[in-house]
């Protein structure tokens, strides 16, 4: 019996394990892209609540891209809602030379509701 064999009707190539001849199949090369922190998160959160959207994404070969999107769009959001949180708060850059440690504890409370809002609307949906 030969090792491998190609199917004119489907045209499959097929190899021979054991007694039977199985589909030599391979799936298409996506782009790996980095996936960030937020993207991570929420490939957690499908994995452990939203199993059918994570194995549609994952049967599809869409997963990496559409993490990928979802990170990239979510460090936009977290960005912009700390900018815009400090301008209304009076954090600038004279408070920061003025008391640094009142600085550090607004920005991080600035950080922290940011956080929140991404995990609510985003990441945790």
């Amino acid at each position: 019996m030969e090792k491998v064999i190609f199917d004119d009707k489907n045209g499959l190539w097929y190899e021979l394990q054991g007694d039977y001849y199985i589909p030599c199949l391979k799936l298409p090369e996506e782009d790996q892209r980095p996936i960030g922190v937020w993207g991570q998160w929420h490939l957690q959160y499908i994995k452990q609540n939203r199993k059918v959207l994570y194995l549609n994404l994952l049967t599809s070969d869409k997963l990496n891209g559409y993490l990928a999107d979802l990170d990239k769009q979510v460090e936009e959001m977290f960005s912009r809602l700390v900018k815009q949180m400090a301008e209304r708060d009076g954090v600038t850059e004279a408070l920061k030379a003025q008391d640094q440690m009142a600085w550090v504890g607004k920005m991080n409370n600035i950080r922290s509701r940011a956080t929140d809002i991404v995990n609510n609307d985003l990441i945790y949906a």
